[in-house]
């Protein structure tokens, strides 16, 4: 895949589907190694709109039986110049597509790989350019897995996501939904930072303070579009002991894993109360309890509000008949 002289991606294909040879298998064997190990993907699953985000349906098509591996590349290709087409900070290179299974796991593998000119010696000791796979240095990549995929799991598609927004064409490509997933990590890290709060000796105000601050952080980096980092947010919130929090927010029973950019709808459980029965809701900041404009009557089990505006003072008085 790459652009032509009129700036237009232009996909070349293959001479077909590539042998399963021993030089393919080292191939996907070292580009799904270095896959795992690379830092910073983001996780979702496809995306319910399949007009505009099609690889979902192509995949389903092989997985069926209903088109070849080679047909499916050919249509996913064309997805993916569509996508690339419109984004200055993608680039051409040679598109791998491997299924293939690890540790009983299958998985569809993308990933676009750059040639790269090196030097060797010739048998009279002489210099030529050898031009070869740049295998160590690609930067666009992304991974189904089919078990996850067909189980429902939340977190079966993945990519890259290098920095800034340079993979957005890759997610669209894949039609990787990855909100729900914010959503979730962000949630539980909410509960996280709160069993934290709880287990320290803190008074009521200065838990509050650590609430509020550690909303301001997570939001202030939501809205740079920066992930999540543990180690740095733990360093900022809680510089006395800020191991303490890591442990807590890396424990592997909460499934925590950091890099996600945090929802900022959901950290407002840092900082606020929100409930909903089938009779009524209520949402109320935790400012407001620390400072008796809610209070909340364990024996009664009631919250009474207070300062109630005008309009709806008005509201409620003529619904109860007490209107002057």
């Amino acid at each position: 895949m790459a652009r032509n002289p009129d700036n237009i991606y232009e996909v070349h294909q293959g001479n077909g589907q590539l042998a399963v040879s021993a030089t393919a298998k080292r191939l996907i064997d070292e580009l799904h190694k270095l896959y795992a190990r690379r830092p910073s993907k983001a996780y979702g699953k496809f995306s319910e709109n399949t007009v505009d985000y099609p690889t979902s349906v192509r995949l389903m098509e092989y997985l069926s039986q209903t088109a070849s591996f080679e047909e499916t590349t050919i249509a996913l290709m064309t997805t993916l110049a569509k996508e690339a087409q419109g984004r200055a900070a993608s680039e051409g290179g040679h598109v791998f597509f491997a299924h293939f299974q690890r540790d009983d796991r299958q998985y569809i593998l993308v990933a676009i790989v750059n040639d790269k000119i090196s030097a060797a010696l010739t048998d009279t000791a002489d210099l030529q350019d050898v031009k070869h796979l740049d295998v160590d240095g690609y930067r666009f990549a992304g991974r189904v897995s089919l078990e996850g995929w067909a189980n429902k799991e939340e977190r079966y598609v993945s990519f890259l996501k290098g920095k800034g927004n340079v993979s957005e064409y890759f997610m669209a490509f894949l039609g990787c939904d990855t909100t729900a997933v914010s959503r979730v990590d962000t949630s539980n890290m909410v509960k996280a930072i709160k069993h934290f709060a709880d287990s320290r000796p803190l008074e009521p105000a200065e838990r509050a303070e650590f609430m509020t601050r550690a909303n301001h952080i997570c939001a202030r980096d939501s809205k740079a579009d920066k992930p999540i980092n543990f180690a740095a947010l733990a360093n900022e919130l809680f510089p006395d002991d800020p191991e303490a929090l890591i442990e807590v927010l890396a424990d592997p029973d909460r499934g925590l894993i950091d890099g996600f950019v945090a929802d900022r709808r959901a950290l407002r459980g840092l900082v606020s109360f929100k409930r909903k029965t089938s009779n009524w809701s209520v949402e109320f900041e935790r400012e407001a309890l620390n400072s008796d404009k809610v209070r909340y009557d364990p024996e009664t089990n009631s919250i009474i509000l207070f300062d109630v505006p005008d309009d709806l003072r008005n509201d409620l008085l003529a619904e109860i008949g007490d209107g002057e």
